[in-house]
């Protein structure tokens, strides 16, 4: 096993890219999440890979859709803001069917907003921020290990689908220094018999394109896409269940807010209240069956997020609306106290 080092969130990232493969990456500087290119700077050029820091956001997304064209492991990351520019970027990598790694490390918002930790691009992420019929793969880390280790997870799974995918971690965690175990390298070996890397009178001629200018033929490659995207559904939903046995209340949280509301837990379990917690670790795919049996089981769930409350809607349409859900959150940059979530596990009924 690895020997366990320390390091910041946004590094972890970084040296788990390039031991999962990734030898190209685009960026631009944007706090919080500006020690990821930094490191990318210092780390490329030794061994072979290339960095750039492109002259804005649009242009970086879009070399990254034209090394993925080639079947290379590349990846971008930004932040909020950032983000927003990349979008139309991100819609083109998915209409072409094109695996990439975007890492957005969250900031307040809306707007320029500051550089506090949020969790308020949830729907950007999980519902295709840009244009069209189109999801990528989100992943939300809670600790750094989960970075480096998502990390690497989100490359296989870009791979192995086709499509992009999404670290969604935000500031507190990209800043954040804790001891991690980083991935070994991998091969990336991955068969890739679609990508364009020259034909040499071996082969006809790759096109790798989002344009359909027929529209029976967009149609049909968008159904096609969507079953696909059942697949994933089907097999790469993951979560943690936290207490969950014997729970009456149910919080459900992703991300730095699920660490804080695993304290909240655990003290509301002191005081004899049978709660337990749910963390999504895919955003999309969102465990939907996992609280919908809960739904079965507790009298009711707290949705705490870092933000006005946005993941409380695939919540309350996963177990449709069949409990009550109320919101616990902060925003703007602010994060919510294991004090604050517990009493609002009291205000659902557990106060005995």
């Amino acid at each position: 096993m690895s020997e366990k080092v320390l390091m910041k969130g946004n590094e972890a990232i970084a040296e788990a890219a390039i031991r999962a493969g990734c030898m190209h990456y685009f960026g631009y500087p944007i706090t919080p999440q500006t020690e990821l290119a930094a490191y990318m700077a210092k780390k490329m050029p030794k061994i072979g890979g290339v960095f750039l820091q492109a002259e804005s956001e649009l242009a970086a997304i879009n070399m990254v859709y034209g090394v993925a064209a080639t079947g290379k492991r590349v990846m971008t990351s930004s932040s909020s803001p950032g983000v927003s520019l990349k979008q139309e970027g991100i819609s083109y990598i998915a209409g072409s069917d094109l695996p990439a790694l975007i890492v957005n490390v969250q900031r307040g918002g809306p707007g320029l907003g500051g550089i506090q930790p949020s969790q308020a691009y949830y729907f950007q992420a999980t519902k295709g921020g840009g244009h069209g019929d189109y999801h990528i793969i989100v992943l939300a880390p809670n600790s750094v290990q989960e970075m480096a280790d998502l990390t690497a997870l989100s490359f296989d799974l870009a791979d192995k689908y086709r499509m992009p995918s999404m670290l969604l971690a935000d500031g507190t965690l990209g800043q954040m220094m804790e001891p991690v175990i980083l991935p070994e390298k991998s091969n990336n070996s991955v068969e890739k018999p679609w990508a364009v890397t020259g034909t040499e009178g071996k082969r006809k001629h790759n096109i790798v394109n989002s344009l359909y200018l027929k529209p029976d033929i967009l149609e049909k490659v968008n159904f096609e896409r969507y079953e696909r995207y059942k697949e994933v559904e089907k097999n790469e939903v993951r979560y943690e269940s936290f207490m969950m046995d014997d729970a009456e209340f149910c919080v459900v949280a992703f991300g730095i807010a699920a660490r804080i509301s695993k304290n909240a837990v655990i003290a509301a379990r002191k005081e004899g209240i049978k709660v337990g917690l749910i963390r999504p670790i895919t955003l999309w795919p969102f465990p939907k069956k996992p609280l919908a049996d809960a739904a079965d089981q507790v009298k009711g769930f707290v949705s705490v997020e870092l933000s006005m409350g946005q993941m409380i809607e695939d919540i309350n349409l996963a177990i449709s609306c069949k409990k009550p859900v109320i919101l616990c959150n902060r925003a703007g940059g602010m994060i919510p106290s294991p004090e604050q979530v517990l009493e609002s596990i009291k205000a659902l009924g557990g106060n005995k």
